[in-house]
C-alpha cells in the first residue's frame, strides 16, 4: 500500500550504549508496520561531515525511505531541527550541513521544513536527546500519516510523490528555503595538465583513500604515478599492483581513490580527512 515502509537511520551513537535501542523503540511503538534500516551507527562523534558522506553514497541504493540522520553536536542549541522532501526519500535530522549531499544525491530539496509542532515529538523532548524525543517521532509520525493519506512510494518503490508527501509533512512545521540551509563547504579540486590536486573526503575501514575528484578526472592522468612522494599506477583493481604498493582508481562511490594493495594507504601517505593530496606523473 502507499506510504513508507522503511525508515533508514544513521548516527554517531554507537553500539555500547542504549540510544539505538531507545530510537527504534520509538518507532516501533509508533509505526510497528515500518522496518528500519541501520546504515551505520559509528560516524565518528560530533563529525558532521563524515556523516553527511556515508549519506550521500549510501542512501541512492536504498528504497524510498524516510531517511533518520543524527549527527548533532548542536543538540539543543538555535540550530533547527528540518525535515527534506526529494524524490528519493524525506531526510530527518539537523539543519548543520549533515542532510544537503544527501538531499542532491536523491534529485534535489523540493520542500523544506523546519519541525516546529510539539504533536510531531515526544511527550516530552530532552535537551540533549532530540534523536528520540524528535527526529524518530517524526519519522515514525510521517511514515504513519502517508500511509493513512494513501500517499507516498508504492512499496518497495524508489521514487516519492513530492507534493502530496510535502502536503502531509506540512503540519509538522513551516516551510523554509531550501536554499537557506546550512551547507557544508565544498572540497577542495583543483587539475591541470598531468596532474590532480583534490581533498581527502573521508578514509574506508580498509585504509582506502577517498578523493573529492569524481572519477572521470582520473582519464587525464598518465598510467605512472607518484601520489606525494610515493609511486603509484592507475589502475582499476586493487590487484593491479604488488602487494604493498599504491594504486590510484575509481571506488564503488565513482571517486577518485587511492589504495593499497594488501595495505592501507592512508597510514602509507599519513592522510586523514581533509587532507590535500597531489597526484602527478611518475619521473
Amino acid at each position: 500500500m502507499p506510504g513508507f515502509g522503511w525508515i533508514s537511520f544513521t548516527t554517531d551513537y554507537g553500539l555500547a550504549d542504549g540510544f539505538v535501542g531507545a530510537c527504534h523503540g520509538v518507532i516501533a511503538r509508533l509505526a510497528p508496520h515500518v522496518r528500519v534500516i541501520d546504515v551505520t551507527h559509528q560516524v565518528p562523534a560530533g563529525d558532521v561531515r563524515h556523516g553527511a558522506l556515508v549519506l550521500a553514497q549510501t542512501l541512492p541504493y536504498l528504497p524510498a525511505a524516510v531517511h533518520v540522520a543524527v549527527v548533532d553536536p548542536g543538540v539543543g542549541t538555535a540550530r533547527r531541527p528540518v525535515a527534506l522532501v526529494t524524490p528519493g526519500g524525506v531526510l530527518v535530522g539537523p539543519d548543520n550541513g549533515l542532510l544537503p549531499w544527501a538531499g542532491d544525491a536523491l534529485g534535489g530539496v523540493t520542500t523544506a521544513v523546519v519541525l516546529t509542532n510539539p504533536r510531531w515529538f515526544a511527550d516530552s523532548v530532552s535537551h540533549t536527546f532530540h534523536g528520540r524525543d524528535i527526529f524518530a517521532p517524526v519519522a515514525a509520525e510521517l511514515a504513519t500519516a502517508t500511509a493513512l493519506a494513501g500517499v507516498g512510494p508504492v512499496a518497495g518503490g524508489a521514487t516519492v510523490p513530492v507534493t502530496e508527501v510535502a502536503a502531509v509533512l506540512s503540519e509538522a512545521g513551516a516551510p523554509v528555503d531550501p536554499a537557506e540551509l546550512v551547507r557544508l563547504p565544498e572540497p577542495v579540486v583543483r587539475d591541470g595538465e598531468g596532474w590532480l590536486e583534490a581533498e581527502v573526503l573521508g578514509v574506508d575501514h580498509f585504509g582506502n583513500v577517498q578523493l573529492a575528484a569524481p572519477g572521470a578526472r582520473l582519464a587525464a592522468l598518465p598510467q605512472r604515478l607518484r601520489v606525494g612522494e610515493h609511486p603509484a599506477v592507475r589502475g582499476e583493481t586493487f590487484g593491479d599492483v604488488p602487494e604493498g604498493e599504491l594504486v590510484v582508481l575509481v571506488d564503488s562511490a565513482g571517486q577518485v581513490a587511492v589504495a593499497a594493495h594488501r595495505g592501507r594507504a592512508a597510514e602509507l601517505l599519513s592522510v586523514t580527512a581533509g587532507a590535500l593530496l597531489r597526484i602527478d606523473s611518475h619521473r
